[in-house]
This record gives C-alpha cells, sequence and structure tokens, in this order.
C-alpha cells in the first residue's frame, strides 16, 4: 500500500485499475505501472453492486459502481479528490473488469466494453470488460501463467463455477442467475428459508424459530413484519438477489445452532454448489481437479462452508481443494497489463 502518494507536480504516475464487480458491491484494486513491465498494488477502494445490464438501471448501475469504486482506491493512495483527466491528474492507463452478469463474447459483453471505456475516461483498447468468474479463474491459477488449469467456483450473492484444462479448453456451469439457478449461493439460502418460513406462517408445516428470526432479520422502523409484508418486500425494486443474500447469515447462524430446517437448506445448497464443480470436471474430463472456492458464502459462512466440502468429497472424490494464488482483482489487473501489452 503507497500511503501517502500524491499528485505534486511532474510527470503522474501510470496506472492499472483491476474491478471486481459482484452484485453486492464492487473492488476496485489500483497498481502503478513499474518500468520494467509489471506492477505493484496500491490501494483499494469499493462502491455499490451492479446488476445486469438489461436490468432496470443496470448500465447507470454499472458507471457508478467502477467511478464510486476508482475514486475510493484513489483517494486510499492518497489521491485524494484526483480526476482521472486534465493537469497533474493520475493517468489511468488502462483497466481490466470482471463483472456479474457479463456473458464472454456475447452483445452485453461489448455494451459493458463500452460503458467501462466511458466510465473510466479510457480509449476502448484500454479497457476489457469480462464475467467476473473469468478474473476469479485467471486469478486463482496464477502462479502458472495465464493458461493455468484448474476450477473456480464462486459462492457469493450468486454462484458460478468455471474450469479450464491443460490445453487452454473452458467450461462454466450455473451463473444464470437468481431467477433461473437453483441452489449454492447465499442468495438461494435466504430466498429457501424465507419460502419455508412463509409455509409456517400458513400453517403448512410447524412453526419454529426460523420464521421468527427471518422476520426479526427483515425488520426496518415500526412496521410489523408479517407474512403478507414479506411478499410485498421481495417484490420491491431494490430487494432482488442481494435482499435474499442478506438472509444468509441468519439462516447460517440457525444451522450452526442445530436448526432442522435451516440445516436442510444449507445442505441441499452445498450439494448443488459441489454438483456445479462436478459439471465442470465432467465436461473437462477433469478426475483429479485442484478446485479453489471464493465467494462471500464460502468465506463468511462456515457451516454452510463445511457442508460444502464434504458434499464435493462425495460428489468428486479425485479434487483436491487449494487456496486461490491470487484474487478476481488480480485476476482483472493482468488483464489490464494485457492491454497495455498489446498496443
Amino acid at each position: 500500500m503507497a500511503e501517502g502518494l500524491r499528485i505534486n507536480g511532474g510527470e503522474p504516475p501510470a496506472l492499472l485499475a483491476g474491478f471486481d464487480a459482484g452484485q453486492t458491491h464492487t473492488t476496485c484494486r489500483l497498481a502503478a505501472v513499474d518500468p520494467g513491465g509489471g506492477w505493484r498494488v496500491l490501494a483499494e477502494g469499493q462502491g455499490p453492486g451492479v446488476s445486469h445490464l438489461e436490468a432496470a438501471g443496470g448500465e447507470e448501475r454499472f458507471g457508478d459502481a467502477l467511478r464510486t469504486s476508482l475514486q475510493a482506491a484513489l483517494g486510499a493512495a492518497g489521491m485524494v479528490g484526483a480526476p482521472l483527466a486534465g493537469p497533474g491528474a493520475p493517468r489511468l492507463a488502462a483497466a481490466g473488469v470482471g463483472a456479474s452478469g457479463i456473458e464472454h463474447g456475447s452483445g452485453v459483453q461489448l455494451r459493458g466494453h463500452a460503458l467501462a471505456a466511458a466510465a473510466l475516461q479510457l480509449p476502448t483498447g484500454r479497457v476489457l470488460v469480462t464475467g467476473d468468474e473469468r478474473t476469479a479463474l485467471r486469478g486463482a491459477f496464477s502462479a502458472d501463467g495465464p493458461a493455468g488449469a484448474g476450477i473456480v467456483v464462486i459462492s457469493g450473492t450468486g454462484c458460478i463455477a468455471l474450469g479450464r484444462d491443460g490445453r487452454g479448453r473452458e467450461h462454466r456451469c450455473g451463473g444464470w442467475g437468481w431467477l433461473l439457478d437453483q441452489g449454492g449461493s447465499a442468495c438461494d439460502l435466504g430466498r429457501d428459508a424465507l419460502a419455508l418460513a412463509l409455509e409456517m406462517a400458513d400453517g403448512r408445516r410447524p412453526d419454529t424459530g426460523l420464521r421468527a428470526a427471518l422476520w426479526q432479520a427483515l425488520a426496518s422502523g415500526e412496521e410489523l413484519v408479517t407474512a403478507q409484508r414479506v411478499k410485498a418486500m421481495v417484490v420491491a425494486p431494490a430487494f432482488g438477489a442481494a435482499g435474499f443474500a442478506r438472509l444468509a447469515p441468519c439462516v447460517e447462524a440457525l444451522a450452526a445452532a442445530g436448526d432442522a430446517d435451516a440445516l436442510a437448506v444449507l445442505q441441499r445448497s452445498a450439494d448443488a454448489l459441489a454438483a456445479l464443480v462436478h459439471g465442470v470436471a465432467a465436461a473437462l474430463e477433469l478426475g483429479q481437479p485442484r478446485v479453489c472456492g471464493q465467494g462471500g458464502a464460502l468465506r463468511h459462512l462456515p457451516t454452510f462452508a463445511a457442508a460444502y466440502r464434504r458434499a464435493l468429497a462425495t460428489q468428486l472424490p479425485g479434487a483436491t481443494l487449494v487456496e486461490a494464488a491470487g484474487d478476481a482483482c488480480d485476476g482483472a489487473l493482468s488483464l489490464a497489463a494485457d492491454q497495455l501489452a498489446g498496443l
């Protein structure tokens, strides 16, 4: 971290920016380009999350997430309040963006590319935008170079698995969005537990502590939480996948305390997450793959993470769990460096 770095005249530093843009928040990692062609990390900044570009306000959220997190990173590097252009400004040379909802090779990726270039005030040839699973895969196995083989599985607000074999072939499973995918993410934990709570509220199953705990987690202000109120809350535009995901820590706590319903929700989702990895391994014919787990659900929900590891050992006994050599921001910085190298 280069604390105290400021723009005080002279040639401003050439900077790389690597973004990990998820549905809950966005991280920008800022690095200075070294004369030898490498880079050194300066600082990180946080910004709001993104949504699919086709969603209402998706393009605006995408641009705001990049600008806000970049400005936060500039501030953390000591370039407080520095603009992106003008005399004495830090010179952003290139950027790599891994974002939720960006499908590789799609029209959405092209739109994201143009939006990022505009938001970051960069020529289009200095920006690369792709899915966050691809920056995560590149970062996780970066010790083996850009073509390192293995599988990365991400469980955060959403979930996806992406793998690459020794010949460079890639395959993905999951990542089709919270309205279509069924299990493996924090969103699924919250949504499935809330569905059980509603069954308890209308008498379809015995009422347990799960319903009361979720009602409490949803409470805000003085308005009483009821089943009818829950129905209205979840269809509000601001709720979405992130709203369900915010309930996951409550489900985790209940499961850790032995609540049978919460444990069942966690187990079903853990089985589904392991199935994503199994699907990638089968498609790439990887009998003994290295598997790297990432994402907030696997980091912060230990009961869920343990259930996933057990499920993976059952479904894919040849897999070896490994720690990531780098994270998605590292992968995004690597992509940014590629943009400079290709000039």
